[in-house]
């Protein structure tokens, strides 16, 4: 009888041929950068003050800058005299927010270049930063979000299905010069004349809380302002308490660019108390109870917002997030993105959440960034953050609400024009048939186009340069 034999293929074997992930990417971790708090007695005003005083609320509050003669004081011959004369310029034509600026946030900055320190660039602005021609959009506008004409009661804006605003306070620790709420939130400036509460502050609450008693498809209410930093525990804790009274309210999240500015603030003791109390109640309810910042840079990541972020989590709050903005000159780059992820990820347990493109306000333009690139930049910061810790880049599109910038459903490069849809209607479209077929437009910053979108613009829109 034959017999056959079968030759058994031979097993392939591995072999490496690179090694992948170990050099030459485009972004270097870990993270080079020291994570310290920086010694803020380089300061010349601030040469003698003490740790004790540093990490005392009150003595931030009390020593926050408040114009140029206090700021030519802690700095001294460190800003220079150009500077000081662009920021004085600025402050009498261009800015839309008065300066308040809170030591803590000074001290993130670079002193040896504060011409091109990307947190002054934002939260001292300069004239000279300010783009020469388009120093606005022709669209720009002060609420350019819509948010008064979305308020279900006074300050609270009910701008998607199942969540709303409560906007608690009109301050804040600090005053950022790209605010998208520049319209009602802070000091009168000479370019704005600000909007104010009409309603006094106990019976507004009770307001928002009558409606949201009334409205069950809210389930989500984001407590912001202005900043909950500014609103004393006292009236804080009642009003979110009552919050979680409310059987349909299942998420609420605290909003405060505080914790990066002024985390002093949220490390006294009765303050976290409250704060404890309200996380044990929501816990028994089963409400999610999270809290949301907004770091812009790397450099204002310190060790004592790493310690207010923790305590926030110990105590039981479920997330501490962030939701920066992209601001060109501060965070446009995706190095600088990812470093800012990576340090709110690795040092403060905070999640990067969402960057928001900076909105349509007046003399923002300098700031802004093109659709395009924002989407260049969501496609080079993805792989190397863990998924939930990977931010969304959004464009928070007027009359739209938040959308991934890849969302967008026509794009005119040449005239920096996009278009969007929406999948749901705000109270201000309750009767507008139209308002789910209808493309929304936002618009790129005029300087980005190419040449002929650009001279376009100038012939559809005369207008002085700056």
């Amino acid at each position: 009888m034959a017999t056959s034999t079968t030759t058994k293929a031979a097993r392939p074997v591995w072999r490496p041929t690179t090694r992948v992930g170990v050099g030459g990417q485009p972004f270097k971790y870990p993270l080079e950068r020291a994570f310290v708090e920086p010694d803020w007695r380089r300061f010349p005003g601030w040469k003698d003050v003490t740790r004790e005083q540093w990490e005392t609320a009150l003595w931030q509050r009390q020593h926050t800058v408040k114009n140029l003669k206090e700021l030519k004081e802690v700095l001294g011959a460190l800003l220079p005299d150009d500077l000081a004369a662009s920021i004085e310029r600025d402050i009498r034509e261009r800015a839309t927010m008065s300066m308040l600026v809170p030591p803590q946030m000074i001290n993130t900055m670079n002193e040896q270049d504060l011409w091109n320190d990307p947190v002054r660039h934002y939260m001292l602005p300069a004239f000279d930063d300010r783009h020469p021609e388009w120093p606005s959009h022709p669209h720009a506008s002060r609420d350019s979000l819509h948010e008064s004409d979305m308020w279900a009661v006074e300050g609270l804006t009910h701008r998607y299905p199942t969540k709303v605003l409560a906007e608690m306070v009109s301050t804040c620790p600090q005053y950022c010069g790209h605010c998208t709420r520049m319209d009602l939130v802070g000091n009168d400036v000479p370019q704005v004349t600000k909007l104010r509460f009409q309603i006094p502050q106990k019976e507004r609450f009770e307001q928002m809380l009558d409606y949201l008693r009334r409205t069950p498809q809210v389930r989500d209410v984001v407590v912001s302002g202005g900043d909950i930093g500014n609103l004393p525990i006292q009236q804080l804790e009642p009003f979110v308490s009552a919050l979680l009274d409310l059987e349909n309210i299942r998420d609420i999240r605290f909003a405060s660019k505080g914790l990066v500015g002024l985390p002093q603030h949220f490390l006294q003791d009765e303050v976290l108390h409250g704060y404890e109390r309200l996380a044990r109640k929501a816990r028994e309810r089963g409400v999610s109870l999270a809290f949301h910042t907004h770091a812009n840079h790397a450099a204002q990541v310190t060790p004592l917002v790493a310690r207010a972020s923790r305590k926030l989590l110990e105590i039981g709050f479920r997330d501490v997030r962030n939701q920066g903005v992209l601001l060109r000159g501060v965070n446009a780059s995706s190095t600088e993105l990812l470093e800012l992820c990576f340090t709110l990820l690795d040092h403060a347990s905070i999640i990067p959440y969402y960057f928001y493109m900076c909105d349509m306000i007046p003399n923002a333009e300098h700031w802004r960034v093109a659709v395009y690139e924002a989407q260049q930049l969501q496609h080079d910061i993805m792989g190397y953050l863990p998924g939930f810790a990977t931010p969304r880049i959004v464009c928070d599109v007027p009359f739209v609400g938040k959308r991934w910038v890849h969302q967008v459903r026509q794009y005119d490069r040449d005239k920096g024009v996009t278009y969007w849809t929406k999948n749901y209607k705000t109270g201000i479209e309750a009767q507008d048939p139209g308002a789910l077929t209808r493309q929304y437009e936002y618009y790129d910053p005029i300087y980005t186009l190419p040449e002929a979108g650009q001279e376009w613009w100038r012939m559809q829109h005369a207008h002085p340069a700056g």
